[in-house]
């Protein structure tokens, strides 16, 4: 079978923690055959970009490359992040478009192509994941690279409207064309992409997933929604009951019911929106407060960004306007957390928790979702409450799928969750668990691998 060569902006190089599922499939696909992993060192030097560092642990290569920080900060921070990320979840008002940072995305993306190209073998299969690296098999192609190319977009593809609308947008999304297969989250990721080669990217959709672009060549787009790796994570839950965490926060309950929300905190997973929901259920079920905490864990990120210091500012407000509102003296309705855990904690609060909250304006997929059901005791499951804009509701039926932005619909299911009978709890929770339990990670990487190297 082929080498396989993964190429990612971040490279899980041993010795680092692979506690996230991708990094696990990943590894895992390279250490059946042998490859090489490529992408970013992590660090933002100073002088100039592209030294390239190398480890090697058993039959993997992982080959890292240094960029300075005024590279990593055009193509990083300003194209990825604050033009391509707000455009691939739908906010076409927070797209900060900028020649600078484009062209700063460009010249990474040719690095990335420079230092990779002599790596390659024609034999080769080439996985390249995510939006910071969308150009890069048509630069290897221009480099005289001819071995089979995939790649995976983990976030959402939107509307080819929003697509268009961004200045330049063919010079960009044409260049998916030099794969040989893209996969993306859902069948609908797909459609979208197929009316953006359609209407705007001068190709054409044939059948079965397959388009043509302009100049003749043709490739393949499909589904692949990624997954959890769903038996080491329910391990983990059942072990960490015993986490002094776990336990701290159970007692700290006094027999009420648990509502958890764990999200980075992003525009794109709805916060405001799900706070405001949780006050319409106390504003309107009074029969029900005090029973229910709802804890929110939002570790901050890109916290240097306008945009997340004034998201973080709304949820404080709102968080001590419902609590100001609501609480009793022995009881505080909603619980604002802004630090990290370690994932197998995390599982435990899951495991801990009568209704998880996963209520996103816009994901990809969402694996928060996907590791609640499998966090669960198959004796006393919880209720899962599921936007129906997350990629995992195409999955996840049996959740209870929601509009985020219809806030009564939101107060409405978290009512219905938390008076759910037992019965139904286990019949909803065992049909999701038998699906994450035939579709987890491996299989997810399996099935896309087979894919491109059938091709």
């Amino acid at each position: 079978m082929s080498r396989l060569v993964v190429v990612s902006n971040r490279v899980a190089v041993p010795g680092e923690n692979r506690a996230g599922g991708l990094a696990v499939a990943l590894h895992a696909a390279l250490q059946e055959n042998g490859g090489l992993w490529f992408g970013w060192s992590g660090r933002a030097v100073r002088g100039e970009s592209g030294a390239v560092h190398e480890q090697t642990e058993g039959d993997i290569r992982y080959v890292t490359l240094d960029i300075n920080r005024r590279d990593f900060d055009a193509y990083y921070n300003g194209f990825a992040n604050r033009t391509l990320w707000p455009l691939l979840h739908f906010r076409l008002d927070l797209v900060d478009y900028d020649r600078d940072t484009r062209e700063g995305y460009a010249r990474v993306n040719a690095l990335f192509a420079d230092k990779l190209a002599p790596q390659l073998r024609d034999s080769d299969t080439l996985w390249i994941h995510d939006y910071h690296l969308i150009p890069l098999a048509a630069l290897l192609r221009e480099r005289g690279v001819a071995c089979r190319m995939g790649f995976f977009l983990h976030v959402p593809m939107p509307s080819s409207d929003l697509l268009a609308a961004m200045p330049n947008h063919t010079r960009l999304f044409s260049s998916l064309y030099a794969y040989d297969l893209i996969g993306m989250q859902t069948q609908r990721d797909v459609e979208r992409f197929q009316d953006y080669v359609r209407l705007f990217g001068g190709g054409r959709v044939l059948n079965d997933g397959w388009m043509e672009a302009p100049g003749g060549r043709r490739f393949r787009a499909g589904a692949y929604p990624i997954s959890i790796d769903t038996e080491t994570i329910a391990t983990q839950a059942r072990a960490a009951v015993t986490k002094t965490a776990v336990k701290d926060l159970r007692a700290s309950l006094d027999g009420r019911a648990l509502a958890i929300g764990v999200d980075r905190l992003d525009y794109s997973k709805g916060l405001p929106e799900r706070f405001r929901g949780f006050e319409r259920y106390l504003e309107t079920r009074r029969e029900q407060r005090g029973k229910l905490t709802y804890l929110q864990i939002a570790p901050v990120s890109r916290g240097e960004v306008s945009e997340y210091q004034q998201l973080r500012q709304e949820l404080e407000q709102i968080a001590g306007h419902v609590n100001g509102a609501y609480a009793e003296p022995e009881w505080t309705p909603l619980r604002y957390v802004n630090r990290n855990f370690a994932h197998a904690t995390l599982t435990g609060f899951y495991r801990s928790a009568r209704i998880g909250l996963v209520t996103p304006l816009r994901d990809g997929m969402n694996l928060v979702a996907k590791e609640y059901i499998a966090s669960q005791d198959p004796d006393d499951p919880g209720v899962l409450v599921l936007s129906l804009l997350a990629g995992a509701a195409y999955e996840l039926k049996d959740a209870l799928l929601v509009n985020p932005h219809d806030l009564d619909g939101v107060a409405d299911a978290i009512a219905v969750a938390a008076t759910m009978p037992r019965d139904q709890r286990i019949e909803r929770w065992r049909s999701m668990m038998d699906h994450l339990r035939r579709y987890d990670i491996h299989a997810w990487r399996r099935s896309y691998l087979e894919d491109l190297r059938a091709l």
